[in-house]
């Protein structure tokens, strides 16, 4: 079954909304990134993955000066399954971004990121975001 592990925050200032949100939360800063993509901080609550990150891309068509909820991540257990389903039923892959290459890539890089109805944005991986809580075995 899949499992949403994954919340991205668009922020104009990563650091001021990450430290507020350890204050607040007792969130644990798992990694910092700076990327063609984004740049900012990575959260977890101990099970999701929340990436509080200022974005260098419109993804989702309200301006770089947008702030809030951007996209979500779905962990799956069939990543090429789960993107032709999301294909057929009408979703689209993102446009390509460009990566950098001394980026740590801690999971697969296929077209991971796509949109669904009214434009939804979200990513989809075959392998747990950094904090996040792999899925359990079905016997479990």
């Amino acid at each position: 079954m899949a499992r949403i592990q994954h919340l991205a925050i668009a922020s104009q200032n990563p650091d001021k909304t990450a430290d507020f949100m350890k204050q607040a939360f007792g969130f644990t800063e798992v990694r910092r990134l700076s990327n063609p993509r984004a740049s900012g901080v990575v959260l977890s609550d101990g099970s999701l993955n929340i990436s509080i990150l200022n974005f260098k891309q419109d993804q989702i068509g309200r301006g770089l000066d947008y702030t809030g909820l951007h996209h979500f991540g779905v962990f799956v257990e069939d990543l090429d399954g789960t993107a032709d389903k999301v294909l057929a039923l009408g979703g689209y892959e993102h446009d390509t971004m460009p990566e950098d290459a001394n980026e740590v890539n801690y999971r697969k890089k296929r077209g991971d990121k796509f949109h669904g109805p009214e434009g939804l944005l979200f990513d989809i991986a075959a392998e747990p975001w950094i904090g996040a809580e792999p899925l359990k075995a079905a016997a479990e």
